[in-house]
């Protein structure tokens, strides 16, 4: 049986010409970059190479890239790094519902140490009002954490005008691109951030991998504390292959960009009318057009989504109810019921991601499988049966 893999939101097969581009930094190129023979040296100039490309794709200038971990560590250091150095300033920080955990629960961390924390409501789309932001803003306000897209939803935010916002008043401004960068436009200057979050395996490169971007003149705390690797701003020995990885595979994205969104715009837009032609009472969730090219996310009533996931699975799909990062959870999305779906309607949900190596005949067996499935599943709920 042929296997569909439609959950890229969650992770991307690694390009086969990223790890060619990583291998030698693995057996030939192998030294620590922080050491000052030979060896070292050829493993630091891979190093700021990559470096270098990564500032290029992103506007932005070498030294305001700081190599992390991957998305997660980008967000914890944007939000603690920020708050610690602003703390004398002011203890608010605004940010949104639908935002991923890697910033929500920081968040509420700092909550508990003093930190007021205003998360901005969505309309029905899924779309902050820039002018809520706004509005939100006090004296206390030392940094705005807005995310670019949404990792369920794919909705893009209006990041730019909030951006002006902020700038005018002053304001730190941080996004978590994870779900933006390789996939659509990312330039910090057209985007007015301070800071970037974003991760190399949802574009195609390696896991535990990723960078924050930081604007000269930010305020903010070291996050990892020991060695002066990044400048003193993110101790531990850099992984060498990783970053050259991730700067292989956004270099890779850059030169492809166009020509995937067009492609994969399609096949999403073919995939959402499908479904709602052929399944009633199945609804599109996130607005139809400000949305991620790869991004289907969809309820269907009287169902649970993970049931479906299951039955997706024996015919060799693979998609997602949500985040990856929340798969084990009981709880309906925070995105989903943020835009005003019922606990049940959000319970019955599923998001396809779309890819580089996604085909038309992938699309095609999707929409021809799920109503059967949808339909057995309700067939055995008695909401349905009463209806």
């Amino acid at each position: 049986m042929e296997r569909i893999y439609l959950d890229y939101a969650a992770t991307t097969p690694c390009d086969p010409q990223v790890l060619e581009a990583m291998k030698p930094y693995f057996i030939e190129k192998f030294g620590n970059p922080s050491s000052i023979h030979s060896f070292g040296q050829e493993a630091k100039k891979g190093l700021e190479d990559a470096r270098q490309i990564a500032a290029d794709i992103l506007g932005a200038r070498p030294e305001e890239i700081v190599f992390t971990s991957g998305g997660t560590e980008s967000n914890n250091f944007a939000i603690f790094g920020v708050y610690g150095a602003m703390a004398k300033k002011g203890n608010h920080i605004i940010t949104s519902q639908i935002e991923h955990h890697a910033i929500s629960e920081p968040c509420k961390v700092l909550e508990k140490h003093g930190c007021v924390a205003t998360y901005v409501k969505v309309d029905k789309d899924g779309i902050v009002n820039p002018e809520d932001v706004k509005k939100a803003i006090t004296d206390k306000t030392i940094l705005i954490s807005i995310m670019h897209a949404n990792n369920e939803i794919g909705v893009i935010q209006p990041i730019a005008e909030i951006g002006r916002i902020a700038k005018e008043k002053g304001i730190p401004f941080h996004t978590d691109a994870v779900q933006t960068v390789g996939h659509i436009p990312t330039n910090v200057n057209e985007l007015n951030v301070d800071l970037l979050s974003l991760s190399a395996h949802k574009f195609y490169g390696p896991k535990g991998i990723g960078a924050l971007y930081i604007r000269k003149g930010t305020r903010i705390n070291r996050f990892l504390h020991g060695g002066d690797q990044e400048k003193g701003r993110r101790a531990s020995t850099s992984n060498v292959p990783g970053i050259v990885g991730m700067a292989k595979a956004i270099e890779l994205c850059g030169e492809k960009m166009d020509e995937e969104a067009k492609y994969q715009s399609s096949l999403r837009d073919s995939l959402i009318k499908g479904l709602l032609d052929k399944i009633p009472k199945s609804y599109l969730n996130g607005h139809p057009v400000r949305r991620l090219p790869n991004n289907v996310n969809m309820s269907f009533e009287y169902i649970e989504g993970e049931s479906m996931l299951l039955n997706l699975d024996m015919l060799g799909i693979a998609a997602s109810s949500g985040s990856a990062c929340t798969s084990s959870s009981l709880e309906p999305s925070h995105v989903l019921l943020a835009i005003g779906r019922s606990h049940e309607t959000a319970h019955g949900s599923l998001r396809f991601a779309l890819g580089r190596w996604t085909k038309k005949s992938d699309i095609e067996y999707v929409i021809e499988a799920l109503p059967g499935i949808v339909d057995k599943l309700r067939q055995m709920s008695p909401l349905y049966e009463k209806e």
